[in-house]
């Protein structure tokens, strides 16, 4: 068992304080206060209790259960590996993490193997995750391979200490060279399976910044750079500038040009601070060969 004090800085619901102080996901904490692990001046709170400036929060995190996720010797990337922690370029069509209908063939399954060590924090089916991609997103992802360096590694996505660039192909132009896309996200109302940018006050804030790469006849190389790492962010946040990501039927066209498994998105760069050292350290990831060779088609048609 593991016992952490926070004091208050500013008023917010329990359960989202929680989670940010403690880099564990909402669903994790949320089972903390059903178990009443969570408490005010020794008093179990709820998850939906407002927290005042200056209360102080103790939060017990039971020792990890025994990993429930099956070793499961599959190929993996690694970039990066120490005794705290891993950097995966994750293959696109690859389930981060078990669930329900993802038994196996995960990310997690692959780790089990590869890495022997994982952190606990993430629960039973998630051990090591600090942060998710989706399935038909290609790129780096971090892996904790103990719970100190999972609070750390949380702690510097929270404050933006770490930075996460992606690349993807768009459709049509995009007008403007750069910008940013504040928009807020929140599940959309006539599709639990999707996210829709939100009226400002609702949903979870969402801000992406954009740098455009390179300009086809009709597509557009864009990188982006996530301050939030919200579910579907940079497909949902593209869409909504009327530029969606190839390849991406859930949010794209349903009629695709190329003959793709999954969207044109990849997590190709990552900077961090070691959690351990504290040096700073940067990965990349090439682009997978399916990308390349949209983008090598697309520039022979610049040509003629």
């Amino acid at each position: 068992m593991t016992l952490h004090r926070f004091e208050v800085t500013k008023s917010c619901r329990a359960d989202v304080f929680v989670s940010e102080q403690t880099g564990l996901t909402r669903s994790h904490a949320k089972k903390l206060f059903e178990e009443g692990h969570v408490c005010a001046d020794g008093v179990p709170l709820k998850a939906g209790a407002a927290l005042k400036t200056g209360v102080f929060i103790t939060v017990e995190i039971p020792d990890p259960k025994p990993v429930e996720a099956q070793a499961e010797n599959i190929d993996l990337q690694i970039i990066y590996e120490d005794d705290d922690f891993a950097v995966i370029d994750k293959p696109q069509g690859m389930v981060v993490h078990a669930g329900a209908g993802h038994e196996s063939g995960t990310l997690v399954n692959a780790c089990l193997f590869r890495l022997k060590s994982l952190s606990g924090i993430g629960g039973v089916l998630r051990p090591g995750i600090v942060h998710r991609l989706d399935k038909d997103t290609s790129g780096l992802i971090l892996i904790a391979k103990n719970d100190a360096a999972h609070l750390s590694l949380s702690e510097q996505i929270r404050v933006k200490t770490c930075s996460r660039e992606y690349l993807a192909l768009l459709e049509g132009a995009v007008k403007t060279d750069s910008g940013t896309i504040n928009r807020p996200l929140a599940r959309d109302k006539n599709n639990r399976l999707k996210y829709a940018v939100a009226e400002y006050g609702e949903g979870r804030d969402a801000v992406t910044d954009y740098f455009v790469e390179e300009r086809f006849r009709d597509n557009t190389l864009v990188r982006f750079k996530l301050h939030t790492g919200r579910t579907h962010q940079i497909r949902v946040h593209a869409k909504s500038i009327g530029h969606p990501v190839v390849g991406d039927l859930l949010y794209g066209y349903k009629k695709q040009r190329f003959s793709l498994e999954g969207q044109l998105l990849h997590a190709f760069r990552l900077g961090l601070n070691h959690p351990r050292t504290g040096e700073r350290l940067t990965f990349t990831a090439p682009l997978p060969s399916y990308f390349t060779r949209v983008l090598e088609i697309l520039r022979r048609e610049n040509k003629s």
